[in-house]
């Protein structure tokens, strides 16, 4: 029962920081690696904050996140002027630098990492506790992003990611919306952050490295980018079936690169088989023509005629 509870917590975890980077993937068109970092940085902040400080940990989680949210926005403006791989490169360059930094901080543990980290639940129903608090989040994190696509900033969001170019001419500002929509997943990672730490008690540098980066990326791919829902299936899934290889019995050995390249293998299924994702489709949209910015037939479409529809998009 503790297993399934622990295996619980850590997918309700996965859906909140997969929710918040298909905001930035999915309805930004924006592929960034760096999100696990701001995961740790909320994780380690929020813990030096109650270690340190003494600060009661619900406060100090939503500083945490709100400090991280105010650490993107330098990243987002010195990267969100470039695309594609640039993109890619820069945000991976910030993860790897900052991972450096905690790696070799005496404050932060260095690499034997933190321990002892405050908890807010104690006694025989502590992961019970931890797994409501949890849920409570991932609904939270849900109807705060669907509000934000469903508002006429996301639909400026959906304009903005089918094409720049036009959005610009109708008078809005792309950079800063990057900015905006940046900023928020990065609280809501900060904030997933730390909860983890207070749950576990225990942080590492590893945690937040770029496995962690492909498992959300396949989390956010295989459950359907730009869907409300996608993320949250996609963490189920990717959390539980890696778990599934354990019971096979498999030396370490063996066991261990395959649950690494469950993720690679799924990757490559859904972008041949299945791009939209679990979740996308040709009635609820998604998938990864939403997340490269593509459109069909869009070559075809008239300037004229696109700007009209983005228009449309943005209202009022």
């Amino acid at each position: 029962m503790e297993y399934l509870l622990t295996l619980a917590i850590l997918a309700a975890l996965s859906a909140v920081l997969a929710i918040g980077l298909n905001l930035v993937l999915g309805y930004g068109g924006l592929l960034s690696v760096a999100h696990p970092i701001f995961y740790g940085l909320g994780a380690y902040a929020s813990a030096l904050l109650t270690m340190q400080a003494n600060v009661p940990i619900p406060l100090a989680i939503v500083l945490a996140a709100l400090g991280c949210a105010a650490a993107s926005v330098p990243l987002a403006l010195c990267s969100l002027r470039v695309s594609g791989d640039y993109f890619v490169i820069v945000s991976l360059g910030f993860q790897l630098a900052v991972l450096q930094i905690i790696n070799n901080l005496e404050i932060t543990g260095a690499s034997g990492g933190l321990s002892r980290i405050p908890t807010f639940a104690h006694g025989s129903d502590r992961n019970l506790i931890c797994l409501g608090v949890l849920l409570v989040a991932v609904a939270a994190t849900l109807v705060l992003v669907r509000t934000l696509v469903q508002s006429p900033f996301g639909r400026a969001l959906t304009a903005m990611r089918n094409d720049e170019e036009a959005l610009s001419a109708l008078g809005r500002d792309p950079v800063r919306m990057k900015i905006s929509i940046f900023a928020l997943s990065a609280g809501i990672a900060g904030f997933a952050g730390g909860l983890y730490a207070h749950i576990f008690q225990f942080l590492t540098p590893s945690q937040f490295g770029i496995e962690t980066s492909t498992a959300l990326l396949t989390m956010v791919v295989v459950g359907g980018t730009a869907t409300i829902w996608g993320p949250l299936v996609g963490a189920l899934l990717m959390t539980c079936v890696p778990q599934a290889i354990q019971f096979l019995d498999l030396p370490q050995a063996i066991g261990g690169p395959i649950q690494g390249m469950i993720f690679s293998v799924l990757v490559l299924i859904f972008l041949f088989l299945r791009p939209q994702g679990l979740m996308g489709g040709s009635r609820g949209g998604g998938g990864l023509d939403a997340w490269s910015g593509r459109r069909p037939g869009r070559s075809s479409r008239r300037p004229d005629v696109i700007v009209e529809r983005l228009a449309e998009e943005v209202g009022s």
